[in-house]
């Protein structure tokens, strides 16, 4: 089936995956779905949250009638990919922590895992660094902060610099050890969103690792057969989101509506 690709978060995190993927795509059309109703998810029940991506997800794919699904959200993904995978009839491409990559690029075989609470003690994330980064060391850092900081950057709002410091002192610590960190993975989506203000802040020099590139790599191999874009990119929220409105325009989403779920 040809179509648009659809791009789901809980939040304005998506929008770094789907930069990626518009560099990869330039000529794609894309739609983004957020559920920013339920935002943030890390503070849910397992069970409901699971049953509340599905639903949404089956929400947005009538909606926008897409030809792939990215589920551009850790936590989303970890709970809801198989389900989702087993009830729509389109392709779903899922969101991990990008261990592999990292490990691939580290010299010190020092690590940075900078991600949200869930997603730093999800079993998942220890089976990706026991697979793909056996041999090096995990500085855990769980950030919460730097979502909020990232939806109120999409909002237009400049991110408040004690507050990202503050939450990244761990992860620089991390850079004065006796065998040194130089590689970071950025385990949420929303934080390349902030990538600028991360590279300012940080001691030293860095590497830092995402998702995007891998995810549209994947979207790619999928299908075959995205629609070209012929207007403006919508988005669909759960809630509502004028104030996103600006900075939605600027990766390319200009169309705002409500999603039904009924």
């Amino acid at each position: 089936m040809a179509g648009p690709v659809l791009i789901f978060d809980s939040g304005m995190g998506g929008l770094s995956v789907a930069r990626a993927l518009r560099e990869h795509y330039p000529h794609a059309a894309f739609c983004y779905a957020c559920d920013n109703a339920w935002l943030p998810y890390g503070v849910r029940e397992d069970s409901a949250l699971t049953a509340r991506i599905v639903r949404v997800c089956r929400a947005a794919v009538s909606a926008c009638q897409p030809s792939v699904l990215v589920v551009a959200c850790n936590t989303a993904s970890t709970l809801a990919l198989e389900q989702l995978r087993m009830e729509l009839t389109i392709p779903v491409v899922g969101t991990v922590p990008a261990i592999k990559p990292a490990a691939a690029a580290s010299q010190s075989r020092h690590i940075g895992l900078l991600a949200t609470t869930a997603t730093v003690r999800r079993p998942y994330t220890q089976q990706l660094i026991d697979s793909f980064a056996r041999d090096c060391r995990i500085t855990r850092v769980a950030a919460d902060a730097l979502v909020i900081e990232a939806e109120a950057l999409v909002g237009g709002a400049k991110p408040d610099v004690r507050r990202l410091a503050t939450a990244l002192e761990p992860l620089w610590q991390a850079t004065q050890a006796e065998v040194a960190m130089d590689t970071v993975v950025l385990g949420c989506t929303h934080f390349p969103l902030l990538k600028p203000w991360l590279e300012a802040l940080a001691p030293v020099p860095l590497n830092w690792v995402d998702s995007g590139d891998a995810i549209a790599r994947r979207v790619g191999q999928v299908t075959d057969t995205l629609v070209a874009h012929c207007g403006d990119g919508c988005c669909f929220t759960t809630a509502p989101a004028a104030s996103l409105q600006a900075g939605l325009a600027g990766y390319g989403f200009h169309t705002l509506s409500r999603l039904s779920l009924d």
